[in-house]
């Protein structure tokens, strides 16, 4: 009897063994993106609360530096600057997210796709050359675009129709900033809705032609309730890219003219953790401010699934049974 019920065994093996041959390929697959997340965001974004909680900066250097708990956090709880950074903050973000980056893309995903297949092509490459751009380069066209006379373009053009000129970056600093940014970030949000817009079925176009629909309709109807999807997509990639990024707001203002008139949330944790105006930059008050960045971006994320209804674009699709 102990014979006969020690025989199973083997078989046991052999099913942990099928087991391990059959997890072998995606691990081997899987295996080099995970170490590679892990490694480029995991390990960065745990670095970033650790150094978050310590007082470290220029003056401690790496050896003298003292652990401070959540006291970073709430000397920004307590900044003077908090409301007016985060004010900054929402203004650019929603406006060149509802203007530019999903409004104005739009707008030019649906324009071109009444174009013929090669004239629509020609129009996306040319609006994608911004994003391709260097970022140093563009800032310095803009700036000299809207610096003082004799120089500026926009001063020179207005100057023809008696209006004075002067330098209009400095003068209108939130409507260049949001406009540099969103002529360069529309061509992401562009690129995404043509290619929506492609996969729609002609049959449908063509059926509210003939039901006498028009063309306002056909895109109330048919092409905005088929782009959820990609308008969710585009609005949450959108909003945390530009809840991060601070290039063009470096390169054209550097948050003025005068004090944090164009700060973002990012600049400001840019300027107290890397550049400080006082020289001691304080690194462990930078960590906390992108850490609370990353807990905003995060917040903006569920809200975005709850108003665009996640749950029902990832339902299982019914079907009709007769």
């Amino acid at each position: 009897m102990g014979a006969l019920e020690a025989a199973p065994a083997p078989r046991r093996r052999g099913a942990v063994r099928d087991v391990l041959r059959g997890a072998a390929s995606p691990v081997l697959f899987l295996g080099p993106a995970v170490l590679l997340i892990a490694a480029l965001f995991l390990a960065p974004a745990v670095v970033t609360v650790v150094i978050s909680l310590t007082n470290l900066s220029v003056a401690t250097g790496l050896t003298h530096y003292r652990w401070i708990g959540v006291a970073n956090y709430g000397q920004i709880a307590h900044s003077p600057w908090l409301v007016l950074v985060l004010r900054n903050t929402v203004l650019y973000v929603a406006a060149t997210l509802v203007l530019f980056n999903v409004g104005f893309a739009l707008v030019l995903a649906i324009l071109t796709a009444h174009l013929s297949e090669r004239a629509a092509g020609v129009f996306r490459v040319l609006w994608m050359l911004p994003r391709i751009t260097p970022s140093v380069i563009l800032a310095l066209m803009w700036r000299w675009f809207a610096a003082e006379p004799p120089y500026g373009t926009v001063s020179q053009v207005l100057g023809l129709v008696g209006i004075p000129g002067h330098n209009w970056m400095n003068a209108h600093p939130w409507a260049f900033v949001v406009a540099l940014n969103g002529f360069v970030g529309a061509s992401f949000g562009m690129i995404i809705f043509s290619s929506a817009i492609a996969g729609i079925p002609r049959d449908q176009y063509l059926a509210a032609q003939v039901d006498g629909a028009s063309a306002w309709q056909q895109v109330w109807r048919i092409t905005l309730p088929r782009l959820r999807w990609p308008i969710l997509f585009v609005t949450a990639y959108q909003t945390l890219s530009l809840l991060t990024s601070f290039e063009y707001i470096l390169l054209t203002t550097n948050g003025g003219p005068g004090f944090y008139t164009t700060e973002v949330w990012s600049l400001y944790a840019f300027h107290l953790a890397l550049s400080n105006y006082f020289g001691n930059t304080q690194f462990g008050l930078g960590a906390a401010l992108a850490a609370v960045l990353v807990v905003l971006g995060l917040g903006a994320s569920l809200v975005y699934l709850r108003v665009f209804r996640f749950g029902e674009l990832v339902a299982a699709p019914r079907i009709e049974v007769n």
